[in-house]
């Protein structure tokens, strides 16, 4: 059959089917292929970032740019809080060798 049927593929099987006692079932089939749209598929509105981005005559390297430098801020604000956490959380010394928590 190659894939789909089509509406009159399926009102053809069915009645091939039916003549031999046990179609009924294929009926919902039928009716549901009925139903859908013919002809080809319509064109989308959404054509992806790739379209809106980086195609035509507003083409720019912006959003990968944005793209980096955010996942540079991301990555330099939690390894900036967890070296200081460490550094917080650690006991010092002073000159006399006495221990004292920074405040």
């Amino acid at each position: 059959m190659g894939g789909s049927a089509t509406p009159d593929r399926a009102r053809f099987l069915v009645s091939s089917v039916q003549t031999g006692g046990s179609g009924g079932s294929l009926t919902p089939l039928v009716n549901f292929y009925s139903k859908l749209p013919k002809g080809p598929t319509p064109q989308s509105n959404f054509g992806g970032l790739k379209a809106k981005f980086f195609n035509g005559k507003n083409a720019s390297a912006a959003p990968v740019l944005a793209t980096i430098l955010g996942i540079f801020t991301i990555g330099y604000t939690i390894d900036y809080q967890s070296a200081y956490h460490r550094v917080r959380s650690r006991p010092r010394t002073d000159s006399h060798g006495s221990f004292y928590l920074l405040t």
